[in-house]
């Protein structure tokens, strides 16, 4: 694995970045990289917000995987911080590789560096392989999420 680079996403990393969310049933049903105009624009919101990063893993000069990583300053547990890990996505190339640990292990000491005392994440429900990969690296499912559709 010495050979991934973990950085954060250029703009030109837009194109293989909606690729990896497009490639899965479920991301299939929701994203186009047909029209990269949404997202490019959701980057730029990105780009100006300190609390965000969008994170690439590259091999060589492709794009293999991404995440975002949020800061969430808060009142309970004390005034704590907390980091938000959303929008994993590992190229099926590289599953089984370890690159999925790599990155997951760079979110959390990222989010130490930044002062965080929880890191949480959220995984859909029909995503148990994912579950289970999450469960290995010390998350718990203490949580039931729930979500409201807006648009």
């Amino acid at each position: 694995m010495t050979d991934i680079v973990i950085r954060p996403a250029l703009a030109e990393d837009i194109p293989p970045i909606v690729a990896l969310l497009a490639d899965d049933a479920l991301g299939a049903a929701r994203e186009s990289p047909d029209d990269l105009a949404p997202y490019l624009r959701a980057y730029e919101r990105l780009q100006g917000d300190p609390n965000q990063l969008l994170m690439v893993a590259v091999r060589g000069d492709a794009v293999v995987g991404t995440l975002q990583l949020t800061f969430v300053p808060g009142l309970s547990r004390r005034g704590s911080t907390r980091s938000i890990i959303e929008g994993v996505r590992v190229h099926s190339s590289e599953r089984g590789r370890g690159l999925g640990q790599q990155f997951i292990e760079w979110a959390i000491e990222e989010s130490r560096k930044q002062g965080c005392q929880l890191v949480q994440l959220t995984s859909d429900a029909g995503r148990p392989d994912a579950h289970r990969f999450y469960e290995r690296l010390g998350f718990v499912g203490s949580h039931v999420g729930f979500k409201l559709q807006l648009a």
